[in-house]
């Protein structure tokens, strides 16, 4: 199994992308990476070149570029030629942390979507914080590749969130929520109303019915399925209100005299649980699911430890056929939208 890699994507590249591949590298031998970029930045970086292949590029797509007009001017950039390598079977997935939207559309135009999908969505792996809780992760989607969805879109999202947690997660039969801004079956606007009565009508789907932003980490769905603005929306106050409560803790710690600092010493192993529980890195990047191969994409600012981790989550959706999957079922239930209306 081959891995197309934008070695040149994200804020540290090329240095901790590389250290990233070759950890996974020697976790996983049947894998092999074509690194795409900058031979001269690349080469001096690799300390064993087994299993990576450098392929040549002159062109950066840089953060601050618009996706479109940049995959489609920059032909020779690291992300357009890992994704047409893909696209034309000379690698089996494709991995960035790169730009966001050039990501995203090098996937949707390049790539391309699997027949029967009308958008991909983008899914997440997300930390359950639930003390005692029998999983640790669950799936979330979109967060964030469709800024407006439809009641098809949201219907297939809960499908392949499915296949997601079944097949890359371990999860039997996944219990599947929808994002609202209640736990009643009326609550929402017109389009979340629909979707709960669609979602609910489906007896392959293990639909569970809403669920609030506040009990997103408490392991209470196994799947959460949302429209893009909203999931994003909601991720982003999650992770705000995180950090925002470091903050707090480390000041206190640090101007709360001795006391606080000798229980600071004492309760560091506990701290350091928690922050490896939570920490985002352990669950690998954010999939764009519905297209004809892995597209995986990791933030900007992805350590060596969130690269490695995002590599092993790509060989495990190989290793399970995920794509397979989906395009089998897809195929195999054209009914599935039938009684959606249409785009």
């Amino acid at each position: 199994m081959k891995i197309a890699v934008d070695a040149m994507g994200g804020d540290n590249a090329p240095k901790v992308v590389i250290e990233g591949v070759e950890q996974a590298r020697d976790l996983y031998p049947d894998l092999e990476f074509d690194l795409y970029g900058n031979p001269d930045a690349i080469k001096p970086l690799i300390k064993n070149d087994q299993r990576l292949h450098i392929i040549p590029t002159t062109d950066d797509i840089t953060m601050g570029e618009e996706p479109v007009r940049a995959i489609r001017h920059k032909k020779d950039s690291s992300i357009v030629k890992a994704a047409t390598a893909v696209k034309n079977g000379e690698a089996d997935a494709f991995f960035s942390a790169g730009n966001t939207g050039a990501v995203l559309a090098a996937g949707i135009f390049i790539v391309g979507r699997i027949k029967g999908i009308a958008r991909p969505g983008l899914t997440s792996v997300l930390p359950i914080a639930k003390p005692g809780a029998s999983r640790h992760s669950f799936v979330y989607l979109d967060t964030g590749a469709n800024a407006e969805s439809k009641e098809k879109n949201l219907l297939q999202y809960a499908y392949l969130g499915k296949f997601f947690s079944e097949s890359v997660l371990g999860v039997e039969n996944p219990r599947i929520a929808l994002l609202n801004n209640g736990a009643e079956e009326d609550k929402g606007d017109t389009l979340h109303k629909a979707v709960w009565q669609l979602l609910n009508a489906q007896d392959d789907l293990n639909f569970i019915g809403n669920i609030e932003s506040g009990d997103l980490l408490y392991g209470k769905a196994d799947v959460v399925v949302s429209d893009g603005w909203t999931a994003n929306a909601a991720l982003k106050a999650t992770e705000g209100t995180a950090k925002m409560m470091l903050t707090l803790i480390r000041h206190g710690i640090m101007n709360g005299g001795l006391r606080a600092k000798l229980g600071y010493l004492l309760l560091k192993p506990v701290f350091h649980k928690i922050g490896q529980a939570m920490n985002t890195s352990t669950y690998g990047g954010a999939v764009l699911l519905g297209l004809k191969a892995p597209v995986v994409k990791t933030h900007g600012a992805s350590d060596v430890l969130a690269i490695k981790n995002t590599i092993g989550q790509i060989h495990t959706m190989l290793k399970a056929d995920l794509i397979g999957k989906t395009v089998d079922f897809f195929t195999d239930n054209p009914e599935v939208d039938k009684s959606v209306k249409s785009e």
